[in-house]
C-alpha cells in the first residue's frame, strides 16, 4: 500500500501536541527507533482492515501510528542486554547502544504509554464512535500484555532454558508476535464499523499471518540475506533459541507458511468484505517476504 509509511510517519508528529514540554533526549530516543524505517506491517494492517470493510483511512491514522509505538517501544526492550541483547536493529545500532540503557527503558515505555493517548485521538480528531475506541483500548491492553505480547515474551525467555515441544512454541509465536497483528486487524475493523462476523474472519486472518510471519521469520534467521533484514542472522542458533526449523525441519516449515498463508486468504475470502483483495496481497507478500 503506497505512501502508509509516510502517512503513518507524518501521524507520529501530528500526535505530539507541540506545546508539550518533553525532555530532548527522550524525545530523542523516541523518534530514533520510532522513525527508523521498517515495514509498518501493523500500520498497514489497520488501514488494509478499515480500508476491506469500506472505512476511511484517515479515521484509521491515529491508531495506526499507535501500534507502531507499541511495537517499536516491544523491539527497543527486547533489545537490552537482559532481554536479546542485540547490537542492531533496522540496520543501525540498537537504542541501547546509542543512549544507553536507561534511556532505552524510558524511549520504550513513554511510546507505550502515548500509543493510548494516540488511540483516543481516533474519537477526538475523526470522529470515530467512543464505543468502538474503548473496544480497541480494551484490545490494546489485553493483546500488549501479559495474556499477549508480554506474555509471549515471558514465555519465549523461559523458552531459552530449552522447549520441549512444537505446542509452546507455537504459543510463544502467536503471543509475542501474533497477538499485536490480531489487534491490528480488529481495530481497523472496528474503525470501518465491521459487523462481529466480519471481526471473526479478521481474527482469523490476524492468527494465520501472524503465525506464518514468525515462521518465516525463522526461516529468515537462517537463511536469510543480513543485508536486507537489518540484523545479524543465525542469532537463534547462537542463543540455542529453539524454532519451528529445528522442530520440524526447514522444507517443512516452508510448506507450513504456505498452509497457514491460504489458510488466512480463506478466511478473507469468506469474510464478506467490501473488497478484501488488500489484506489477500498482504498475506502472499508476507508468504514470500525475504526481509
Amino acid at each position: 500500500m503506497a505512501g502508509v509509511g509516510d502517512l503513518v510517519s507524518g501521524e507520529f508528529r501530528a500526535l505530539f501536541p507541540p506545546h508539550w514540554e518533553v525532555p530532548d533526549k527522550l524525545a530523542e530516543a523516541m523518534n530514533y527507533s520510532l522513525l527508523a524505517g521498517g515495514k509498518r506491517l501493523r500500520p498497514l494492517l489497520v488501514i488494509a482492515a478499515c480500508e476491506a470493510i469500506g472505512g476511511h483511512r484517515e479515521a484509521a491514522l491515529p491508531v495506526a501510528a499507535a501500534i507502531e509505538m507499541v511495537h517499536t517501544y516491544s523491539l527497543i526492550h527486547d533489545d537490552l542486554p537482559a532481554m536479546d541483547d542485540d547490537d542492531y536493529r533496522r540496520g543501525r545500532l540498537t537504542n541501547h547502544k546509542v543512549y544507553g540503557e536507561a534511556a532505552a527503558i524510558l524511549a520504550g515505555d513513554a511510546l507505550l504509554t502515548h500509543a493510548f493517548y494516540s488511540v483516543v485521538q481516533a474519537t477526538r480528531r475523526y470522529g470515530v464512535p467512543a464505543e468502538s475506541v474503548l473496544s480497541i483500548v480494551e484490545d490494546l491492553a489485553e493483546m500488549a500484555g501479559p495474556r499477549g505480547m508480554v506474555g509471549g515474551q515471558a514465555a519465549d525467555m523461559e523458552g531459552e532454558q530449552g522447549l520441549t515441544d512444537l505446542e509452546s512454541l507455537r504459543y510463544i509465536h502467536l503471543h509475542k508476535t501474533g497477538d499485536l497483528i490480531v489487534f491490528s486487524l480488529l481495530a481497523g475493523g472496528r474503525i470501518g464499523g465491521a459487523s462481529e462476523e466480519q471481526l471473526e474472519a479478521l481474527r482469523r486472518f490476524g492468527v494465520s499471518i501472524g503465525l506464518a510471519f514468525q515462521v518465516q521469520d525463522d526461516i529468515l534467521d537462517l537463511v536469510g540475506d543480513e543485508s536486507k533484514l537489518g540484523k545479524k542472522t543465525g542469532s537463534d542458533v547462537k542463543q540455542q533459541k529453539v524454532t519451528y526449523p529445528y522442530f520440524i525441519g526447514l522444507e517443512a516449515s516452508r510448506r507450513e507458511v504456505e498452509r497457514l498463508t491460504e489458510e488466512a486468504k480463506t478466511a478473507v475470502r469468506a469474510g464478506g468484505f467490501a473488497d478484501g483483495s488488500r489484506l489477500l496481497e498482504i498475506a502472499d507478500y508476507l508468504m514470500s517476504r525475504d526481509h
